[in-house]
């Protein structure tokens, strides 16, 4: 299975799908994992994304893309994978569309856990990280409405969109994704 999850910041995206990656016995992929371990190991990509990211701003589209698709190719993916952070923008999601193509590969489906705006300040502020605090949040949410946010309308367009309530205990919510992906699988 190829599954994508989408969710702004704090709707459990990082839980749930390590949870389903475990029930599925795939890889959990992260972006924001996969852009540190490229700085880490200092390949070319990862020097060019660790310039971006040092000064706080995004890293480009084909930089992002050349990670994760890197990644994607690796032998441990070809049974599957879940995405976490990946595609984030419309143009990313056409890429990997074409992508996909090429790879005669497709998404079986795609996860929006859906969080009032309210939940996640206090879920975010909750954690009391420093980068969590109530205008950092703020911006954080609306950049993810701006980039993010229209690829609901992309995938659901592709009858590829699941949406999850975001708010329950963490087994609620798993159980299910487990209905979701039985279903589709």
């Amino acid at each position: 299975m190829q599954i994508v999850f989408i969710g702004p910041p704090g709707a459990g995206k990082g839980t749930q799908s390590t949870l389903l990656a475990n029930y599925l016995k795939i890889p959990k992929l992260s972006t924001g994992d996969m852009l540190r371990e490229g700085c880490d190991q200092r390949t070319d990509v990862g020097r060019q994304a660790a310039q971006y990211m040092e000064s706080g701003r995004l890293v480009p589209d084909p930089l992002v893309e050349k990670i994760v698709l890197d990644r994607l190719s690796e032998p441990d993916c070809l049974t599957g994978y879940i995405l976490d952070g990946f595609p984030r923008t419309l143009p990313q999601a056409a890429n990997f569309d074409r992508w996909l193509g090429d790879q005669e590969r497709s998404l079986s489906v795609v996860i929006e856990i859906r969080v009032s705006e309210e939940e996640l300040l206090e879920r975010l502020a909750e954690r009391g990280r420093q980068d969590d605090d109530r205008e950092i949040i703020r911006l954080r949410l609306k950049q993810y409405a701006k980039l993010t946010h229209p690829l609901i309308d992309y995938y659901e367009q592709r009858n590829l969109l699941q949406v999850i309530n975001g708010v329950g205990t963490t087994d609620a919510i798993f159980n299910h994704l487990q209905q979701i992906v039985d279903r589709v699988g």
